[in-house]
């Protein structure tokens, strides 16, 4: 067996050899700084294809006059259906990606064929650990090596060539925190510079940079301070602590650089975003006040020793998980009458900021999206004037954005030809009210407000309020108007990533299920394919043998694929890579029927008990398992369980029967008596559903449209 796998990657060392060598270009193993910053039109070298993250392609032979040719060149099924969210990475004919569970995958980019795959074995417990969802971002390619993290926040170097570890290394303490690692890796100048997330379970943030050749660790930088009585790391640290009050290290602190991490080969720094605070409600973490650096902030170090060069903070004591690790894009653009090197960033926040890329300093910060939590910015001082109701200090508050963001990781995308910003937006709002009594707990969501809202007998009725409240959009904005130029909107908030391309395009995946195209100069829909799964990833373009691609990772999943509750007809297929090219014709296949089991009878119509449930719910399931118990049946949907699970449920939820499969036990923060009450509600929506399958469908059509009506009113008054 071990010659027939070592003769397997001997051939596919050689396949990829010869395929670097045919198509004439810089072979892998030579792909460095340089290579990514000359950005090769027919390769999609890094994260946002060059080091300006721009996520521009400069190929055109799919363009606004022929891509309704474009059709399904080949499919590829990974093997598992969660969601997707990674960029691939393409050199040469090949694409390297990232799927479920850390999982890298290597494929022939002219037809899909799978040349070697490599499973880090990511223990399935941790998955308790991921906020949102068992993802991954995707890899690094550098020098021969393919470079990823892990959900157990490890950073592994494999050669390119045979899939083959060449080093891994730990980049956190699991045992004291729980980090994750689901946001890929930059690489420049021979280092590795990653992040991580669990600021929800109560971390401290920090971002790291490793030596490319053996992963041994180069620098560490902190985002927010410790124990002052432990000292500090840097005068950075020293200073951030100035900004903070009571025993905010107790919990954290939060700041995790989760995703967007960029070097400016031009001024030869890193650029990172700060992630929200541990917990959200800064009254718990920060009582006596305080900004809170560095919080939702973009940080600029030395990208050689990881010093603090400049900061500016967005969101100063954020409250609302109003995080700055979205993408950060590098740019140069006129500001009244001078040229200036920029970034710019559409954060959770929903202001759009232009910032210099020197100093630090704001030049503008307009609303993109709508926004109550904050008026305007003051450019004098760089600082947000806050609404009176924000900070939820006199009881609960709606407040827009909601901690989704008005745009959240997936990524933009910038077109030279029409000199617009396309961001994936997000229209929501989240009633922010603290808790009582704040219990902070290891390995669990510490985030100091409620995270249920309304309660929601009927499920049609939910998933419309879903539907109407939170909406997504396609924004193109104009940087140096800081306004839209125009705006596509979705069905539902949590549409794809983003690619524009020279050929007067923009493609993007919907919640919905569909890869899009439109004309990148008015937003005209000009090419659909069904997807048949929700589609989050940003498309790529690469060029082999002279024909142009298109490729996205189909996956439905995510913070809201599995949070939003809502549900469809079918079980979902397996998460898929799409490629597209012109008059290919390639079809998928149908998507499995949902099995739907008849739950047992309710425990209990107790309302003291329900409650006491649906409380527990929301604090411990309903991030995996979905709003009101409906699921996007990658997780179990709790309502349609076999009996025998229900029979098994102490079992399962307080002693970890299945925490192989990643469904631990609870027991450390639940008693029998919570197990009850948890089953009892569960049981009660898995009836509900039951009496509401069984009514007549006209009766069904009815409800629909009025309930419909409701939502809409309902959006209309919030």
């Amino acid at each position: 067996m071990k010659t027939l796998f070592g003769l397997a990657n001997s051939l596919a060392a050689a396949f990829l050899l010869i395929v670097s060598l045919s198509a004439g270009a810089e072979p892998i193993g030579a792909i460095n700084t340089e290579s990514i910053v000359r950005n090769d039109s027919a390769n999609w070298l890094s994260y946002g294809k060059d080091y300006k993250e721009q996520r521009y392609s400069e190929l055109d032979q799919i363009n606004v006059g022929n891509v309704a040719k474009l059709g399904l060149a080949w499919s590829f099924d990974t093997d598992f259906n969660r969601g997707l969210e990674a960029t691939p990475i393409v050199v040469d004919g090949v694409i390297y990606l990232t799927g479920n569970w850390s999982v890298v995958y290597a494929l022939d980019a002219r037809d899909g064929q799978l040349l070697w795959k490599y499973d880090p074995k990511v223990p399935k417990e941790w998955a308790k650990m991921a906020c949102c969802d068992v993802v991954n971002r995707g890899v690094a390619v550098y020098e021969g090596k393919i470079i990823f993290g892990t959900l157990d926040a490890r950073l592994i170097a494999l050669d390119a060539t045979t899939g083959k570890p060449v080093w891994e290394t730990s980049t956190a303490d699991l045992s004291a925190y729980p980090y994750t690692i689901t946001g890929a890796p930059r690489v420049a100048k021979g280092k590795v510079f990653i992040g991580n997330g669990g600021a929800e379970y109560g971390v401290r943030g920090y971002v790291s940079a490793y030596d490319v050749d053996t992963g041994a660790q180069l620098w560490r930088f902190y985002t927010v301070p410790a124990n002052p009585a432990d000292g500090f790391e840097s005068e950075a640290m020293a200073r951030a602590a100035e900004t903070w009050t009571g025993k905010w290290w107790e919990y954290g602190g939060g700041g995790t650089v989760w995703d967007a991490i960029v070097y400016d080969d031009e001024l030869d720094q890193l650029y990172i975003g700060v992630g929200n605070g541990s917990p959200w409600d800064a009254k718990v973490r920060s009582p006596e006040g305080g900004d809170n650096l560095y919080l939702s902030s973009i940080v600029a170090l030395n990208p050689d020793s990881g010093e603090y060069i400049w900061h500016y903070q967005e969101t100063p004591a954020e409250s609302w998980d109003y995080t700055a690790t979205q993408h950060i894009m590098l740019a140069d653009m006129a500001v009244a009458g001078e040229q200036r090197k920029v970034i710019w960033h559409a954060p959770k926040n929903g202001f759009f900021f232009v910032i210099d890329r020197h100093t630090g300093e704001l030049i503008s910060a307009e609303p993109y999206a709508e926004v109550n939590w904050a008026s305007h910015y003051d450019l004098a001082t760089g600082r947000p004037v806050e609404a009176d109701k924000a900070r939820y200090r006199d009881g609960a508050e709606v407040i827009r954005p909601s901690a989704l963001g008005a745009h959240n990781w997936q990524a933009m995308a910038y077109s030279p030809q029409t000199g617009l910003v396309y961001i994936p937006a997000i229209g929501s709002l989240f009633e922010y009210n603290s808790v009582e009594e704040y219990l902070h707990q290891w390995g669990q969501w510490n985030v100091g407000v409620y995270l249920k809202q309304g309660s929601v007998v009927d499920p049609i009725l939910a998933q419309l309020l879903t539907q109407k409240l939170v909406q997504g959009s396609l924004l193109a904005w104009d940087p140096v108007k800081q306004q839209a130029a125009w705006q596509v909107p979705h069905k539902l908030t949590w549409n794809g990533g983003l690619l524009a391309t020279a050929g007067g395009l923009v493609f993007q995946g919907s919640a919905e299920g569909e890869v899009l195209a439109f004309r990148a100069d008015n937003g005209d829909k000009v090419w659909s394919f069904d997807a048949r799964t929700g589609v989050m990833a940003p498309p790529v373009s690469y060029e082999v043998d002279g024909e142009q691609y298109v490729t996205v990772l189909a996956g439905w999943g995510g913070t809201f694929g599995l949070t939003a509750g809502l549900e469809r007809d079918v079980a979902p297929p397996p998460s898929r890579v799409l490629t597209f090219r012109l008059s290919a014709n390639g079809v998928l296949p149908e998507n499995p029927l949902k099995q739907l089991h008849e739950p047992p009878a309710r425990l209990t119509s107790e309302e003291t008990v329900l409650t006491k449930g649906r409380d527990l719910y929301y604090a411990y399931c309903a991030a995996c398992h979905g709003t009101e118990v409906i699921s996007n049946g990658a997780i179990p949907d709790l309502r349609h369980l076999p009996t025998a699970f229900h029979n098994s449920f102490n079992a399962i939820v307080l002693d970890g029967m299945m925490s192989k499969a990643g469904m631990v036990g609870f027991s450390d923060v639940l008693t029998e008596d919570d197990a009850y009450a948890l089953h009892a509600y569960i049981l009660e929506r898995a009836n509900v559903d039951r009496e509401l399958r069984a009514q007549s469908s006209w009766w069904t059509t009815l409800k629909t449209w009025l309930f419909s009506l409701v939502a809409t009113v309902m959006s209309l008054l919030m």
